[in-house]
């Protein structure tokens, strides 16, 4: 899959993009502009939707680092999705306190009502559920992070439930 979606051709880097790397880059010193390569995943990630090997690739050229070291960061951080998503993206906390409180129940819960497995989405396109490593709020756990920035805290079935039909009213 990964030699298929490393041969897609994608558009070059906007000049937008590039000014707004550029942005980063100068928070750096010269010698180490390769320090802006998450802000610079985060970008194409805003922009494109996710980070594709292609885009791996351009943000390297960029900076002036070896590909490979671009996609270990994109494959360290669960926050870069190394393929498309949907529209709301729903990470659950399925880490050891979260473990203890449900975050696997809640995994479960979701997966179930929206027929999807982890890390799958849903065919309308709407929703992408995956478990995910510690959130950092373990006292309100289960914990959940809808599209990487918005923190659900004591999530229970009922609570998950509204969260969906909010979010899908939200699509509509």
């Amino acid at each position: 899959m990964s030699e298929v979606l490393g041969s897609v051709k994608e558009a070059p880097l906007s000049e937008a993009t590039r000014a707004r790397f550029a942005r980063e880059v100068a928070k750096y010193p010269a010698e180490q502009r390769q320090s802006a390569v998450m802000a610079c995943l985060s970008i194409v990630q805003q922009e494109r939707g996710w980070v594709s090997p292609e885009s791996e690739r351009q943000v390297a050229d960029y900076l002036g680092m070896p590909p490979m070291a671009v996609h270990e960061v994109t494959s360290f951080y669960n926050m870069y999705n190394q393929q498309p998503v949907g529209r709301f993206k729903l990470n659950v906390c399925t880490n050891a306190p979260c473990m203890f409180a449900g975050g696997p129940q809640a995994l479960e819960h979701l997966c179930h009502r929206l027929g999807v497995e982890p890390y799958g989405t849903t065919a309308d396109g709407v929703f992408t559920v995956q478990p995910s490593e510690c959130l950092g709020a373990c006292g309100d756990s289960p914990v959940m992070l809808v599209n990487d920035r918005h923190m659900c805290s004591f999530m229970s079935d009922d609570k998950l439930d509204q969260l969906v039909d909010g979010l899908r009213n939200a699509e509509d």
